[in-house]
């Protein structure tokens, strides 16, 4: 509609009720037309101007982007007094129309006019072809029929329901009045910043606006169309420092310095009780010694502050750089590593925990920045250096000089403090004692810390040039040894302990650990005491002897417990276990496991035959230096000899019993039987029954002699195996394991089956007739006792393997200079004789009574 048909000119029906004047009644003949009488659609002649050359159909419906103008011409010629256009013209307009009397098409019927004179026809139409007739506003009215939007696709009717659920989330969001009652507080608190803040909002909204995304963007093409403008880019990295500025505002607020210590600042010891469940030991190696910083050399200060944190005077607690470098490893890489200044990790030893998570490391930085701006530096410097754990069971640089070197912190030099700073990085990676590898790191580490010195100019370069050669600490800490034998059990309980339990040598250090181990105070008190008078015998006899001499015992019940060892004369002296060490051949004491695998596995005499059973009664030849032979034929060795076997003495036996072999412990048969069995055979069954793979000699003929060297805990578990029906445990000497009076899981060793119940029961049939045969008065005769002396060719080892009441010990007497070489030496009698011999007096004192 125009304008001009919105003003003063409307005819009455455009004008408002109250302007409308009032007019006369007329008659239905003489009533104006309506307006839905007067209008029509013409179309007719757009058509025809859009398109004249183009023939149309009169009844074509006409299109959407049409115009449709308002039929005016009837209202005209009704006012006019002209006659009605001929009937091709007149549109259907759909109105009702009266048929002609002479048929043809019906015509709309048209309200009856009124008649106009005569006379004043000529005159006004005369008057109207002067004058131009102006159209009316009501005849200048269009229709815009606006083009129909085509209709949404599959996307945009996504596009549609997405509107249409955001809408009714937010209503949703503004419906529950729950949701209300928990926002008003919130909304009262914030309700005075929300105030201040207002103006600053109000100057940043129309910014923000611009920040606000529009996808897909306009201008753009491609994925561009989809990435945010370089306005969002910097909102959003201006919004992320903002927001983190105000995280790490909040949080240094809410940290507090804890008021207690940690576990790691107030260690205990790790205490050992004997299988009755009273105290063995107390391991004292959690030691510390707290020391003032101005008894701390200075050199021993900044060796320290060289390796860990040389700008720990001048950074303010944190280090932004190692953090960084932490995170980036724990959450990127999967893997853990330092970074912290020395502030973050003296808070880390007295007041957190040392587990390598991110929350831990964000509580350790925002604690060390409070702690630095609270806490002078060297208070802090002087907790640091008595907290720190540096290997060996010591907390502290005091107790670190006497464990490493033996003296006070107050006595040591720049090279030996560089070398104890070097542990801080840990002490299992840097402990040259521990294998070449460390020694190889620790070197490294020790003259990158001078060097280090150097550069931060606490140290000349004259000074650094007196010391190239590294400074070797101690081989074991003398804080630890007590002189006991006790010190060889908490030792080996030690050792398991943490295996089984899988306890890091740090965490253990840290103590709290009651260890309760197999070790039978009585047995171990017999046995400690039997031997201890075979040394004062020997060294009585042969003092120049017995000085290389060494005394190796174990005692395992058939269940796997061990309950006593002997590990050597003093822990401070000789620091490894006898008991546990696999040094010297078993020599004929092996002969029980080839027996044991010929009966599982039978013989091959043959070549390609079928293997064949053996009994303990099958019979084998027991003359000495017989050849050994396989299936093939004789066996030669690389020099082109028969090999063959020897018999103790050289003495030969004749035809003899498998048996009778054992029970006179003769060796030719028990080679023989070896190689018809099959070497691997042996092996395996030797494994089974306990004894180590790395143990294991080559599979040679010698193996079926003994060239093994298993120590004498396993060869009494081996034995054990036979008395206990087949089945084999491995050995263990922890029975559980606390801390603080909290269960510590351990692995518990499985009972397995090595060899048959009947072989077993053979083997220690056997075992039975051999410890008979040599000591026959010395149990009585119900008593169920088993036992083997075990020889070698040269005269290098003395062993006595044997079981009663369902205990196993052996023992095993040699001779070695450690000082020289590991390699054994001939007995030259320490060992006695076949009728007094040493291991079997120890063995008999350990097992008394054997009733």
């Amino acid at each position: 509609m125009t304008e001009a048909g919105q003003g003063e000119d409307l005819p009455e029906e455009g004008r408002r009720p109250r302007e409308r004047r009032a007019e006369p009644r007329r008659s239905p003949d003489e009533r104006s037309p309506r307006a839905d009488e007067t209008m029509q659609l013409n179309v007719d002649a757009l058509r025809g101007r859009d398109k004249p050359g183009e023939p149309r159909s009169d009844d074509a419906p006409p299109r959407p982007d049409e115009t449709m103008a308002l039929r005016v011409d009837a209202l005209r010629e009704q006012q006019r007094g002209t006659p009605p256009r001929p009937k091709a013209e007149r549109p259907d307009d759909g109105r009702p129309h009266r048929e002609p009397a002479g048929g043809g098409q019906p015509e709309p019927e048209q309200p009856e006019q009124p008649e106009q004179p005569e006379r004043e026809r000529p005159e006004r139409l005369e008057r109207e072809q002067r004058v131009p007739k102006q159209p009316q506003p009501h005849e200048t009215m269009q229709l815009r029929v606006f083009r129909p939007k085509p209709a949404a696709g599959p996307r945009g009717q996504r596009a549609d329901r997405r509107k249409a659920q955001k809408k009714q989330r937010r209503r949703g969001l503004t419906r529950p009045a729950a949701l209300a009652a928990l926002t008003a507080p919130l909304t009262r608190r914030l309700a005075p910043l929300t105030r201040r803040l207002a103006p600053l909002l109000a100057v940043l909204a129309p910014y923000a606006r611009k920040l606000k995304p529009v996808y897909p963007r306009r201008g753009r093409s491609g994925w561009r169309r989809w990435m945010p403008s370089w306005r969002q880019w910097v909102g959003l990295v201006f919004s992320g420092l903002g927001l983190t500025s105000l995280l790490l505002v909040v949080a240094y607020a809410a940290t507090d310095i804890p008021d207690n210590l940690n576990s790691y600042a107030t260690q205990q010891d790790n205490v050992y009780f004997w299988s009755d469940g009273t105290p063995m030991a107390r391991t004292g190696w959690v030691q510390r010694q707290a020391m003032p910083l101005k008894d701390i050399p200075e050199d021993v200060r900044w060796a320290v502050l060289a390796a860990e944190n040389e700008s720990f005077y001048s950074d303010p607690g944190i280090s932004f750089k190692g953090i960084s470098r932490a995170l980036w490893r724990t959450v990127g890489e999967g893997d853990t590593e330092g970074g912290s200044t020395i502030t973050q990790q003296y808070v880390k030893n007295v007041y957190l925990t040392q587990n390598q998570t991110v929350s831990r490391k964000f509580t350790e930085a925002m604690i060390a920045l409070k702690l630095d701006n609270k806490m002078s530096k060297d208070k802090i410097l002087e907790g640091y250096l008595n907290t720190s754990w540096f290997g060996r069971g010591t907390y502290g640089i005091q107790r670190a000089a006497q464990a490493y070197y033996g003296k006070d912190v107050s006595q040591l030099n720049v090279s030996q403090a560089a070398f104890l700073a070097s542990l801080l990085k840990g002490a299992g990676l840097y402990d040259p004692t521990l294998n070449p590898k460390n020694h190889a790191r620790a070197v490294e580490r020790w003259n990158w810390i001078l060097d280090r010195m150097v550069k931060i100019g606490k140290l000349s370069p004259d000074e650094r040039a007196q010391y190239k050669t590294f400074p070797e600490p101690l081989k074991s800490n003398p804080l630890a040894d007590t002189g006991r034998q006790s010190d060889y059990l908490v030792e080996l309980a030690t050792q398991y302990a943490k295996k089984s339990a899988h306890i890091s040598d740090k965490d253990f250090d840290l103590g709290g650990y009651q260890i309760y181990t197999t070790f039978d105070r009585k047995r171990e008190d017999a046995l400690t005491d039997v031997v201890t008078k075979a040394r004062k015998k020997a060294k009585e006899n042969d003092p120049a002897a017995a000085k290389t001499a060494h005394y190796g015992a174990a005692s395992v019940d058939t269940d796997g417990r061990i309950v006593a060892v002997y590990g050597g004369p003093d822990h401070r002296t000789q620091g490894y276990n006898e008991s546990n060490s696999s040094t010297v051949p078993a020599g004929s004491a092996f002969q029980p496991f080839v027996y044991a695998a010929g009966l599982q596995n039978g013989v091959v005499k043959r070549r390609d035959a079928p293997r064949e059973p053996v009994t303990p009664d099958s019979v084998y030849d027991g003359d000495d230096a017989v050849p050994v032979s396989t299936p093939e034929g004789p066996y030669w060795d690389r020099s082109g000899r028969k090999v063959a076997a020897h018999n103790d003495g050289k003495k030969s036996y004749g035809r003899i019993t498998l048996r009778e072999a054992l029970a006179r412990s003769v060796n030719t048969p028990f080679m023989q039987l070896g190689m018809d069995t099959g070497l691997d055979k042996v092996k395996q069954t030797a494994v089974a029954a306990g004894l180590l793979p790395s143990s294991m000699g080559p599979q040679v003929p010698d193996l079926s002699l003994g060239s093994s060297t298993p120590s004498a805990i396993r060869m009494a578990g081996g034995y054990a195996t036979f008395a206990d029906a087949g089945m084999s445990t491995e050995p263990f000497s922890v029975a559980r394991v606390t801390r603080n009076g909290a269960k510590v899981p351990l692995d518990r060793p499985a009972a397995r089956r090595a060899v048959g119940a009947a072989v077993a029961q053979q083997v220690d049939d056997a075992l039975g007739d051999a410890f008979r045969t040599a000591h026959p008065a010395d149990a009585p005769a119900g008593a169920k006792v088993t036992g083997k002396a075990g020889t070698t060719d040269k005269d290098t080892a003395a062993w006595y393997v044997g079981t009663a009441r369902s205990v196993s010990t052996a023992v095993v007497v040699y001779r070695m200079d450690l000082a020289k070489s590991l390699e054994p030496l001939p007995l030259k009698g320490l060992a006695g004789t076949s009728a007094d011999s040493v291991p079997y007096s120890i063995w008999a004192g350990a097992m008394a009574p054997l009733g």
